[in-house]
């Protein structure tokens, strides 16, 4: 039996994420695969692991949340939360030492038991509101 959409999608935020596992992209990631994060489209294990490594290099504690999913057909959309520790200086910005929650969505598309495309939409400027010092998301900026 194969994996579901959703499975899948767990795995990786659980596996890449949370455990920090730099071997299981090229696991779950096709080669081919495109993520579209923003105006950025980025190609198969290789050209994301740059990303990657960013993101470890900035945050520790790193734990994304999956809060929800809703799956159909070959693709499923998670609704995720991160809570990290702003320690490195991978944004260009000096650590802070801030405690940092950041919210996002992905879709994702699953063929032949690999992610093969997947859409980013997540809170960057909420989070360098919250690194950068006032300490609000952009959430909360806009409501104010």
């Amino acid at each position: 039996m194969s994996e579901s959409a959703r499975d899948l999608a767990k795995r990786w935020f659980e596996e890449v994420w949370n455990q920090g596992r730099r071997d299981a992209i090229a696991t779950l990631l096709a080669p081919d695969a495109v993520v579209h994060d923003g105006g950025a489209d980025t190609v198969g294990p290789e050209e994301f692991y740059p990303f990657f490594e960013r993101m470890q290099a900035t945050f520790s504690d790193l734990h994304v949340s999956v809060d929800d999913t809703i799956e159909e057909g070959d693709k499923v959309c998670v609704r995720w939360s991160c809570t990290a520790k702003h320690t490195g200086s991978g944004l260009g910005v000096p650590p802070t030492g801030k405690s940092l929650h950041v919210t996002g969505m992905t879709i994702m598309r699953v063929a032949g038991g690999r992610l093969v495309e997947g859409w980013q939409n997540w809170d960057m400027l909420g989070l360098l509101e919250q690194i950068k010092g006032s300490g609000k998301s952009a959430t909360y900026i806009a409501a104010s």
